[in-house]
């Protein structure tokens, strides 16, 4: 069976769990979380803005890479573009010599962060949003993002499009058809020529998708499979069904999703590509710094739940955290997140696999270019057992694939071993770049996991972890 395959961009964003959004604007300023396009630059003005402090909080967090909105939907750039003076320059901040791409690509490079940039296709300040020479001024901001700042390891376009805005004095609402008027294909090759090895991002790729919500939390099962050409940013639900019915056959499998967010939540296990899911959310309620969300950042606990919901399903975890007016991670988001790193960093600590006895029924270990090593079943079911001399805590069963073979796994089940019997405690599908299976915090002598797959399975990790806000 062929199975569709990630692509060498894709295997090297799936390494990266877990990385950062940073919104910031002149929506900083105002309070918004949306600016209408009429702001005038000189708002943005960050009082203590320093690239490497906000780079370092990044690095001391955990996280691996990122992503900065360079044009939110208002159009105003953080950086000093050629063809627009709605940017920095046309601020007060650093006499209009600032630029936050530049200071925070070069910040990331020096402490080892990759970068990434967010450009909004839909611009609420530019007169002729809505026209053909919108798109090459769209352009023409993309091909200097993507020359002028380094390498990229992911290009995020948001699926907002269209609407009220300011257009130059226009104050009018503008619709524009999603599916058409970008010619993503066009536009989408200045990063393919540019940064090659980037992912992109949209509500549905053509690299990476979205989860379908901005709450952080992936389907279960999250597929890293799906058919890209069923949906696009923008369809409606009622097309989306159409379309759906169309392109499946059995009646059980068109039912099966109401809306394209929750066919981009759960992806398709018959999915003809490899588009995997990214789970975006933010630590406070807004994308945006508001002072008054002071009292509502999440807590290390609520992260690290949506840590299992999200990478524990197979996607990447996206976090947002806005800089206040200062250009600072507030002290508050600061201190949650490093709670939050130390609960990861305890759950990985605790995999007490060495202690075990493997064996697997059906399958052997390989090299992997010499590299590392792994399971390879030598049929569609795998079954492996973990024994122990002496008890053991688990709480948290922690399974890989390797994906550079396909999502091979159909379904997984987990027993464990006590008083002499196993017992199933946990069953489910899907397994993919990792699965973090949530089995309750209980001493146990073995632990049991059966794998079927609709070829054999190739498993790369296998890992008993205790669970960190279940264990004292």
């Amino acid at each position: 069976m062929n199975l569709p395959l990630p692509t060498a961009r894709q295997l090297a964003w799936h390494e990266l769990d877990y990385y950062c959004f940073i919104h910031f604007t002149t929506n900083t300023f105002t309070d918004k979380e949306w600016g209408y396009g009429d702001e005038s630059p000189s708002l943005f003005n960050p009082t203590d803005f320093d690239a490497d402090d906000m780079v370092a909080v990044v690095q001391d967090a955990g996280m691996e890479g990122l992503i900065l909105t360079c044009k939110h939907h208002d159009g105003f750039c953080l950086w000093p573009s050629r063809h627009t003076e709605h940017s920095v320059a046309s601020s007060t901040w650093r006499n209009g010599r600032g630029d936050v791409v530049g200071e925070l690509s070069d910040a990331c490079r020096r402490q080892g962060i990759k970068f990434g940039i967010y450009l909004s296709p839909w611009d609420r300040h530019h007169a002729q949003y809505g026209t053909p020479a919108y798109i090459e001024y769209f352009r023409q901001q993309l091909h200097e993002l993507t020359t002028d700042y380094g390498d990229l390891f992911e290009v995020w376009f948001d699926g907002a499009n269209g609407g009220d805005g300011y257009y130059g004095g226009a104050n009018e609402t503008r619709s524009i058809d999603r599916t058409t008027y970008y010619d993503w294909d066009n536009t989408r090759q200045i990063v393919r020529d540019n940064q090659p090895d980037a992912v992109m991002f949209s509500d549905a790729g053509p690299d990476v998708r979205w989860v379908g919500n901005e709450k952080g939390i992936a389907g279960d099962p999250c597929w890293s499979t799906i058919n890209e050409d069923l949906v696009f940013p923008g369809i409606d639900p009622e097309s989306f069904q159409a379309r759906l019915t169309k392109t499946r056959s059995t009646d059980d499998m068109v039912g099966a999703w109401d809306s394209p967010t929750q066919f981009l939540n759960a992806g398709d296990r018959e999915g003809r590509s490899w588009l995997p899911a990214e789970a975006d959310v933010s630590i406070r309620p807004g994308w945006f710094f508001h002072e008054a969300e002071n009292d509502q950042v999440r807590p290390p606990e609520n992260l690290f739940d949506l840590y299992l919901k999200s990478v524990g399903r197979g996607t990447s975890l996206l976090l947002n955290l806005p800089p206040d007016r200062r250009g600072r991670i507030h002290e508050i988001d600061r201190e949650s997140l490093m709670g939050f790193k130390a609960l990861r960093e305890a759950m990985f600590a605790s995999n007490c696999i060495g202690a075990a006895t493997v064996l697997a029924d059906s399958g052997s270990v390989e090299d992997l270019q010499g590299e590392e090593t792994w399971l390879q079943s030598e049929s569609e079911q795998l079954t492996v057992t973990c024994t122990f001399a002496a008890s053991q805590c688990v709480g948290i069963v922690g399974l890989r694939e390797q994906v550079q073979l396909g999502q091979r796994v159909d379904t997984w089940s987990v027993e464990v071993l006590a008083d002499g019997e196993w017992r199933e405690v946990k069953q489910g599908e899907a397994i993919g770049n990792r699965r973090l299976i949530d089995i309750g915090s209980q001493a146990v002598d073995g632990v049991r996991i059966c794998i079927v797959g609709r070829v054999a399975p190739a498993i790369r990790d296998v890992a008993l972890y205790r669970h960190p806000l279940r264990d004292s």
